[in-house]
């Protein structure tokens, strides 16, 4: 293992703006908003202020704040949806059976809603005198409104909360297996806020942060556009957060600065904006933004032009650290092809990943591939008879084990079967739908919660590619950097991957002095794998100044264009990895 940088990861970056307002806490919030209301209205105008909440907001919370305002007619969204069962019953075709997995939404909020309950309160509002508050997940379909807001969430704040008991939307099933929540929000909830929000993002006249359960933050919805499109226009990290897991490790904490007294650390997501939030500092105020806010209302600037016609509005790329650093192996798993993700849960691309080894022990590896001359049905049915509680499963008898050496990258597109070993410190680098793992074998653990981990066998015997054994894993997949002529100023420019049937390209750049890059109309994620420190700086002054520290995952908008790395000490080497999606042509 190497001497890796400590204490200097930064876990809570943020974005220094411009002063501006940012009211905190119930007390502020309520007060600036009747302040609103009645610079809007004289005694005797009429004024319907919409309030539209991201399922898991507390909309009790929210329900009190709006009712302090004075409402006339407050309207509660809530009250428009029809019972807990026959919602569950329209959202059926999407959940599916299974733990883990349902189907993507490609619907509307209306489709969920009692559509009489619906035209009631939209006549109400219609009718009505005074001061009419409509709030809730929904509530822009009941009216425009004088004054709108959004009240927000991050998906990870959710997922923490299923997990203390809070139940999905409009659901008594707090006491429900989290993951199936987790499904619930993730293929229906989830789909049909972000489509509500992302039409209101740009004309929205207040922004409520609600991520932090006991202070509420707002801002201004000019101020939140204005802090969106200065993230648009230069590099940014989002603020990671780290997980412990049954094989989670050691090497974040120390790197990371992270709780002593945590049993391990397993995850860390940076650079997931489906996940993390972004922080902005106006003058000392902090806002915390789900970072897939940048997504919805900026694609063209963050993803440039031809990644947002090949994806839409989709943040394509994902970079996450697994420490298995003095922890256990990852489950063995394969994810599935781009046709079988397509057709049975609806997704339009697939998890191509790869393993970029940041760190590694004298005894790390990587389980990759296929042996040669394995039988499917052997390997099949030994895999469902150690589920079943039989003999484990040998995993090396089926399953090719490379040694893995810091800096190493192992390529993985879908359908290879695949799991880090213990003691190695992974960065992953790989396409967004982080959900859809097949296990194969978790070696008889059960989770932190006590329970069963999901295992997948249909699902995986059916996309496991079982011609790629070990010859062709060791030619294909297997540190295949490669020097590429690239006049930028770096000492060293290499090809790591991915591999050709993956869309992500990675180039590795080392460097003791200036190196120059240009996004060239696309997104650049990358992360510092070696060195203390980075700065990144515009030739044009563009941005500011941005200084990275090891092992920080940075993002570069396709907007930015040209931009300059240099190691932090003139002369000291640093390495980055960059990934970017291919151009359609290459």
């Amino acid at each position: 293992m190497s001497d890796a940088v400590q204490g200097v990861y930064d876990k809570s970056p943020t974005i220094a703006l411009e002063e501006r307002p940012v009211w905190s806490g119930m007390d502020e919030i309520a007060g600036r908003l009747s302040e609103a209301i009645g610079e809007q209205r004289t005694s005797d105008d009429s004024l319907t202020v919409v309030c539209e909440a991201y399922p898991g907001v507390d909309d009790d919370a929210l329900l009190e704040l709006f009712s302090g305002l004075g409402a006339d007619t407050l309207i509660d969204t809530r009250d428009l949806f029809p019972s807990e069962d026959e919602l569950t019953a329209r959202m059926r075709p999407f959940l599916t059976e299974d733990r883990v997995f349902g189907r993507m939404c490609y619907g509307t909020i209306s489709d969920f809603m009692d559509g009489d309950a619906l035209g009631r309160a939209r006549a109400i509002v219609a009718d009505a005198t005074g001061l009419t508050v409509v709030c809730g997940f929904g509530a822009s379909l009941v009216a425009k409104g004088d004054m709108t807001c959004q009240v927000d969430i991050t998906r990870w704040e959710i997922q923490l909360r299923y997990r203390d008991g809070m139940p999905n939307y409009h659901c008594l099933n707090g006491s429900e297996d989290p993951l199936r929540k987790i499904k619930r929000g993730y293929f229906v909830e989830w789909r049909l806020a972000d489509k509500l929000k992302s039409a209101l993002l740009g004309s929205v006249d207040w922004y409520i942060d609600a991520t932090r359960r006991d202070q509420w933050s707002m801002v201004e919805g000019g101020t939140l556009r204005y802090a969106l499109d200065e993230a648009a226009c230069r590099p940014f990290r989002t603020v990671p957060y780290f997980d412990p897991g049954v094989w989670g490790g050691q090497w974040m904490r120390r790197v990371c600065g992270l709780d002593a007294d945590a049993a391990n650390y397993a995850w860390s997501f940076d650079g997931v904006p489906e996940e993390n939030e972004i922080c902005f500092d106006f003058g000392g105020s902090l806002l915390h933004v789900p970072a897939m806010n940048l997504t919805l209302a900026k694609p063209l600037e963050l993803l440039g032009e031809e990644v947002f016609a090949r994806f839409g509005a989709e943040f394509p790329i994902r970079f996450d650290f697994l420490d298995t650093m003095g922890g256990q192996n990852l489950s063995l798993q394969v994810h599935p092809t781009s046709e079988y993700i397509h057709r049975q849960f609806g997704m339009a691309y697939t998890q191509d990943e790869s393993y970029y080894i940041l760190d590694a022990g004298d005894d790390a590896c990587v389980y990759l591939g296929l042996r040669e001359g394995i039988d499917p049905g052997e390997m099949v049915d030994a895999l469902r008879r150690a589920n079943s509680g039989g003999e484990p499963f040998d995993a090396e008898r089926y399953v090719n084990v490379f040694p893995a050496h810091q800096h190493d990258h192992f390529l993985i597109p879908a359908g290879t079967v695949h799991c880090s070993g213990r003691n190695a410190m992974v960065l992953e680098i790989s396409a967004t739908p982080y959900i859809f793992t097949f296990k194969l074998w978790d070696w008889g653990r059960v989770g932190l919660d006590g329970r069963p981990r999901p295992v997948h066998i249909d699902h995986g015997s059916r996309v496991i590619r079982w011609g790629r054994t070990t010859s062709w894993v060791r030619e294909n997949l297997v540190n295949r950097a490669t020097p590429v002529d690239e006049p930028c100023g770096a000492d060293l420019v290499e090809s790591t991957g991915l591999h050709e049937l993956e869309f992500i390209e990675t180039r590795r750049y080392t460097m003791t002095g200036p190196s120059r890059h240009n996004t060239e109309g696309t997104l650049n994620v990358l992360n510092l794998v070696s060195g203390k420190g980075a700065l990144i700086t515009s030739p044009g002054n563009e941005f500011p100044p941005f200084k990275i520290h090891y092992a920080e995952t940075f993002i570069v908008p396709a907007s930015v264009g040209p931009y300059v790395i240099e190691p932090e000490v003139q002369g000291e080497e640093v390495m980055v990895i960059k990934a970017y999606v291919r151009h359609m042509d290459a």
